[in-house]
């Protein structure tokens, strides 16, 4: 594998500059690269590892933290805005073309979770894109979140529309945790929680396990599956098997939807991508394959 540099920036967008990093394989002549959007509630500390696999392989990388998140500007902190982050993701694409080692008709999307349902909606609006990875990619919510009883589900509702209306009156967003354990007002509850937030907010990481849960309103809008329909471009979707937050059932329709879709499955959870060392080398690998036949590149 190839050797590489990384160099931290930062780039405008709607509502303040952006914090990213963007890693460049050795060499002189543009290369292409892939653009990262992290899912909700999340942070580029979490794309670094996978960012270096693709600088290794001889593509550039560009991670980003959405604005009130991470290194990024915006307040209130900790919130997601989709469409605010839509824009955040055209202006890292914006500032990829701009990187004189960057090959700028050969940007790829990349994303995980939420982030994989902005990657094929910004795509869908971008003719220069040249393709998309989707991981996990959220395409709306189950029927039944596992590790809830009817109750939970009714009393995060009840936080979601409070929270809602802080934010309609000006006032300090009303924070619940993103990963909680089974039982817990959280976003997503995991019986293995405890291990998931030690992996998430590793050494150095500005990842907080807390958010605040207004989003999720629309979050119930939000149509990537329309967008997948209207992409002319490769798209591969990576789903694990037993995924409780995005499961296949719902995220295979993008696949499905694309004009040129790509499904592949594997073993383990929604966080097996997060914790699995041997599950993101085995994917990795894969959506590489996938870039360097979409972009035409040799083996």
């Amino acid at each position: 594998m190839g050797q590489f540099t990384a160099v931290d920036l930062s780039f405008l967008s709607d509502g303040g500059r952006r914090g990213g990093r963007l890693y460049r394989p050795e060499g002189s002549h543009p290369v292409p690269c892939v653009v990262m959007c992290s899912g909700f509630g999340s942070t580029m500390d979490r794309l670094h590892t996978w960012a270096e696999v693709f600088a290794a392989a001889g593509l550039a990388a560009l991670a980003f933290d959405y604005g009130s998140f991470g290194r990024s500007e915006g307040d209130p902190r900790q919130v997601v805005d989709i469409d605010g982050q839509l824009a955040d993701v055209r202006a890292a694409v914006a500032c990829a073309r701009a990187d004189r080692g960057v090959d700028a008709d050969r940007v790829v999307l990349w994303g995980n979770s939420l982030g994989g349902a902005h990657a094929i909606t910004a795509a869908a609006g971008d003719p220069r894109i040249a393709a998309v990875v989707a991981q996990i990619p959220f395409n709306g919510f189950p029927r039944r979140a596992e590790g809830r009883s009817t109750a939970q589900s009714l009393r995060l509702t009840a936080a979601i529309l409070w929270d809602a209306l802080r934010g309609r009156l000006g006032l300090t967003p009303h924070y619940i945790p993103l990963v909680g354990e089974p039982g817990e007002i959280a976003i997503t509850n995991a019986a293995a929680a405890k291990e998931h937030i030690r992996t998430l907010s590793g050494e150095d990481s500005l990842w907080r396990n807390q958010v605040a849960p207004r989003a999720t309103l629309r979050m119930m809008r939000y149509r990537p599956a329309d967008a997948a329909a209207r992409l002319a471009v490769p798209l591969l979707v990576c789903l694990a098997t037993d995924d409780a937050e995005t499961p296949v059932e719902l995220s295979s329709q993008l696949a499905e939807r694309a004009p040129h879709g790509t499904l592949k499955l594997y073993p383990g959870t929604h966080f097996s991508f997060y914790t699995d060392p041997r599950t993101r080398r085995i994917v990795a690998s894969d959506q590489i394959a996938f870039i360097r036949e979409a972009l035409g590149l040799a083996s």
